[in-house]
């Protein structure tokens, strides 16, 4: 089913950070994925790039009907059109040159039977044969698919210019769903954060999402995924309205960039085992549901389709071809997603220049998974970027918060019956307040408050990156976000696209370190640490206690099949050397953490029991 010929994608980056990177590599045969959560942004970069291309275009004015959707729509058309001017720029470049063309054959894996060929044709005779070679070579050039990214869950609902509530058909995620369906792409929608059982059903709408009669689906359903049960449930939700899932994209639930939705102790090992060992379970499971369905619409099901199969791959702090190779090669993955490491790549990212300069000097102990998103989910995240500076030097001031201008993360009605954002003034100076009425000591006056007013805006923040580097804004009073896995503490250069891909594929020195852990040995660490949070966190009540004892169980057991993972031969720059040790560390850690908790789970219990007798 995989129909383009690079073994790895960019994952999404930000709202911002990879919201052109398909205009600057699909051409070049490599996929990606734009973010269309702020549409707003979206509307900026469209008229950037509709002008840089002579695109005729207009504006699309922030409270016009169905704004949302058109502005989405109006952009990923414009990205289309772009990425296939350019193809067809790059496949009218003669070969035997140093050109586009020949970077494009050159950036192919090694494996792949048209690099192959195109080798062949580096070593033949002038004649009609060559040329015949040169046409069928140049045939078989196809652009990187240009994804779109949904976070299922921002499904915030709407109100016109007057204040008026929209009707549910206009909340953040179905407009951004049918700006997508709306638009002529033939590519991936990526969905992630959870499942919405209303978008999934509103999905049933668009006929794209199903197979034509030639057996084609225009615009294909990848779920990103924490564990097997999630892809299990999603699959099934999907397959019973007839929608096929085309990947099942796993990505660690810490060790990436962006929001962190941390598993319940299950190591990335232990859920791409599951996943290696049950996935013929899931075509099992969802074939009979979608055909089910297509017979209740009076829908032929192309027989052919029958023998396809999900695609299953995996993201999250990969940094060297021996990892890519223990994970398709062991694990059977079919793909790899690379991201953060692309952050320092100019070629393929929209990043400003002192943001990028900032991670290429990061190290292990300026990347972190912070508090600061309005969603109450950890996110990954460097420490004295300019939003990082901009927020504390608001609150510094007496002027905590931002203004909310775009509101897509607004959530809570604490103070106000329609929701607002965490990270805005409206709600910081009122918590601010409440919090002074309090009769508390100082000092935890002082740990609330820095826990309110960490809050960012990353509605703006995460854009404004994209922004300056295109030259749309000026970098002061612009603060700019960004969301780096800790991987990208082993990248400490600005590095061309060629010089990432031959990492990637393992051509030429390693751009990392031979001493870098291992991505699993990293993930580790930040499953103890992230373990450890929720223990001093804890108030102990029946769920949390059952909850943290099944985390330890389940962080016991993966650390044990690291082990055994160590035990193996490695593949070239794999260091498995680095898992036992921080095994033996992490463990004995673990260990320590866990004897703190059940001490104290037992007090917590006996207080417990005991306030139930004498009542």
């Amino acid at each position: 089913m995989k129909n383009y010929y690079h073994t790895f994608h960019i994952p999404v980056m930000g709202t911002g950070h990879s919201i052109d990177t398909p205009i600057r590599v699909a051409h070049l045969g490599i996929s990606s994925v734009i973010s269309i959560v702020d549409d707003l942004l979206v509307e900026r970069i469209r008229k950037h790039y509709a002008e840089k291309f002579g695109i005729p275009h207009f504006t699309i004015p922030r409270y016009v009907e169905d704004g949302r959707a058109k502005r989405i729509t109006a952009y990923l058309e414009v990205v289309q059109e772009i990425v296939r001017t350019k193809m067809e720029a790059v496949k009218k470049l003669p070969f035997f040159q140093d050109n586009d063309k020949a970077k494009y054959f050159e950036l192919l894996p090694d494996t792949c039977l048209l690099k192959k060929a195109y080798q062949k044709l580096l070593n033949m005779q002038a004649g009609p044969e060559r040329d015949s070679m040169e046409q069928e070579l140049t045939d078989k050039m196809v652009p990187g698919s240009i994804g779109v990214n949904i976070m299922v869950k921002l499904d915030r609902f709407n109100f016109n210019k007057q204040g008026v509530p929209l009707s549910e058909e206009f909340s953040d995620a179905k407009a951004s769903l049918r700006g997508f369906a709306n638009s002529s792409l033939h590519s991936m929608l990526i969905l992630s954060a959870g499942i919405n059982q209303s978008l999934f059903g509103y999905m049933t709408r668009f006929k794209d999402f199903y197979r034509s009669t030639t057996g084609e689906i225009k615009k294909k359903i990848v779920l990103k995924v924490s564990d097997f049960r999630s892809a299990m449930i999603q699959g099934k939700v999907l397959a019973k309205k007839g929608l096929e899932v085309f990947e099942f994209r796993i990505e660690s639930g810490l060790n990436c960039g962006g929001h962190a939705f941390a598993s319940n102790g299950l190591l990335l090992p232990t859920l791409l085992k599951e996943f290696k060992e049950k996935r013929d379970e899931l075509v099992a499971e969802f074939h009979p549901m979608i055909l089910r369905y297509y017979e209740m619409m009076g829908w032929e099901y192309p027989k052919e389709a029958l023998q396809e199969r999900p695609l299953i791959t995996v993201q999250g702090g990969i940094g060297t071809h021996g990892e890519v190779r223990r994970l398709m090669e062991d694990f059977g993955m079919n793909l790899t997603g690379w991201a953060s490491p692309f952050l320092l790549v100019p070629e393929a990212t929209a990043v400003d220049n002192a943001t990028r300069e900032l991670l290429r000097q990061a190290t292990e102990d300026d990347l972190y998974l912070s508090d600061v998103s309005p969603l109450g989910v950890p996110f990954n995240n460097v420490r004295r970027s300019g939003s990082e500076r901009w927020t504390k030097k608001n609150a510094d001031d007496g002027k905590p918060g931002s203004p909310c201008p775009k509101g897509f993360l607004v959530s809570n009605t604490e103070f106000s019956q329609k929701p607002i954002c965490l990270a805005s003034t409206e709600f910081q100076e009122q918590k601010l307040a409440q919090l002074e009425s309090l009769d508390l000591p100082a000092s935890d006056k002082a740990t609330m408050r820095a826990m309110i007013v960490q809050k960012t805006c990353l509605c703006e923040h995460l854009g404004n990156g994209a922004l300056i580097a295109l030259g749309i804004i000026k970098e002061e009073n612009h603060p700019q976000a960004i969301c780096p896995g800790p991987n990208i503490a082993w990248f400490d250069k600005i590095y061309t696209l060629r010089e990432m891909v031959d990492h990637i594929y393992g051509r030429g020195p390693s751009l990392v370190p031979p001493e870098r852990p291992h991505m699993f040995a990293k993930e580790i660490v930040m499953y103890v640490d992230y373990f450890e949070k929720l223990v001093q966190q804890c108030g102990y009540t029946q769920r949390e206690i059952k909850t943290l004892n099944e985390y330890n169980a389940n962080l016991e057991s993966g650390m044990q099949y690291c082990l055994e993972i160590a035990s193996r031969k490695p593949y070239e720059n794999e260091n498995l050397d680095s898992i036992p040790p921080c095994v033996e560390k992490q463990r004995s850690r673990l260990h320590r953490v866990f004897a703190e908790f059940q001490k104290q789970a037992e007090l917590s219990v006996g207080e417990t029991v005991g306030a139930l007798s004498e009542s």
